[in-house]
């Protein structure tokens, strides 16, 4: 297994590299630090605008990668690559493709509150575009003490696309042999009777059921003695319901893709978007057909 990592020497760069090395180690992937440069950038001031800049440039980026892979620990197998490209986003899946990696993790914007997912123009765009599934860093991610995944919580629904993620999260918390969480998220300001009390219970035994048969398939699939739990989360919205979430350090949450995806393409629905608002921990946004491989 590989994971790429979306590299920039920055702060945000620097938590997408952390959550890398915790990943890698946990599901034993071999990391890809990959930085890609617009060759277009605009010539800074303090460097001479002749044919040597771009030698400057490359210069300055393998010095970025050399510091980059020397804040990786001897236990993780990595490499940097560097690319030029239009589009940074592009640029990534491009990498990603020629790897045949097989997830990308990126950092939030800079202007996100630590602990907190903020979404910039790159992770927006694969967000949209990325056929394996994209995993979120959230600001601050550098400072975990976290070494392994402690927790993969998945945030399941009833649409289109809610096996896969399943199964995903199976495959994925097997492999790592790390506990599994189910939750269910109940907006009941989505209902049409929203302050009726029976309308809440109604909307809460569904997802109760809903969680059970997720349960069942779970345990049909890992062993008899693997760790399971559910968690079912009601609120007036959809971020209220996910606030009522405990989290722990080196937890994160899998979500799936819009029903609007594109096949084997990402596309970040409204409930994900919600919840990125207020999860304090990573998130992996997985395409409605293309689950994260276990090889």
């Amino acid at each position: 297994m590989r994971i790429v990592v979306g590299y920039l020497a920055t702060p945000s760069g620097e938590d997408g590299l952390a959550l890398g090395v915790r990943l890698a180690r946990s599901l034993g992937a071999r990391l890809d630090i990959c930085l890609v440069i617009p060759p277009d950038r605009t010539v800074p001031a303090r460097v001479p605008a002749d044919p040597g800049y771009e030698d400057v440039l490359v210069d300055q980026a393998h010095a970025w990668l050399t510091t980059a892979m020397e804040s990786v620990p001897e236990d993780i197998e990595a490499q940097t690559h560097l690319s030029f490209h239009e589009s940074l986003a592009q640029g990534l899946l491009d990498e990603t493709a020629r790897l045949g990696a097989h997830a990308i993790v990126i950092g939030a914007a800079g202007d996100g509150l630590v602990g907190r997912h903020a979404i910039g123009s790159v992770s927006g765009e694969l967000l949209h575009s990325s056929p394996v599934p994209l995993i979120l860093a959230p600001k601050g991610t550098r400072h975990s003490n976290a070494t392994h995944v402690r927790e993969v919580t998945c945030a399941l629904g009833t649409r289109e696309g809610a096996e896969v993620l399943l199964q995903t999260a199976l495959r994925a918390s097997q492999r790592m042999d790390t506990p599994l969480r189910l939750v269910s998220l109940v907006s009941l300001g989505s209902h049409p009777l929203f302050g009726h009390r029976s309308d809440a219970v109604h909307a809460n035994e569904a997802a109760l059921v809903h969680t059970r048969a997720n349960l069942e398939v779970a345990r049909s699939v890992l062993p008899d003695d693997f760790p399971i739990t559910t968690q079912l989360a009601d609120g007036a919205t959809v971020e209220s319901a996910a606030s009522k979430l405990e989290w722990h350090d080196g937890d994160l949450i899998m979500v799936g893709s819009s029903r609007l995806a594109q096949p084997h393409r990402l596309f970040l629905g409204s409930t994900a978007a919600k919840m990125l608002r207020v999860v304090p921990v990573p998130m992996v946004v997985v395409p409605q057909h293309e689950p994260l491989d276990s090889e």
